[in-house]
């Protein structure tokens, strides 16, 4: 499960989803390996679904969103 990031600054281990611009075009998601640039001007570094990793520089059709943590579990 995810979230949407509002008003944080992405990180490391977020996720990147570009949605479709035309009816059937595919959405795209790529994992942040790495954060460049200062706030407000990010670009990221990024691995896409098929394993390629390329700088992207996000637009307006992107949307960061944070993994949940998973609570440890400990058996008894």
């Amino acid at each position: 499960m995810t979230k949407t990031v509002k008003g944080k600054a992405a990180r490391a281990g977020d996720e990147i989803v570009i949605t479709g611009h035309s009816v059937g075009d595919a959405s795209r998601t790529a994992v942040i390996l790495e954060v460049l640039g200062d706030p407000g001007h990010e670009r990221f570094r990024v691995r896409w679904e098929d394993g390629h990793e390329s700088v992207y520089f996000p637009g307006e059709d992107a949307v960061v969103r944070r993994p949940r943590r998973r609570r440890a579990t400990t058996a008894a």
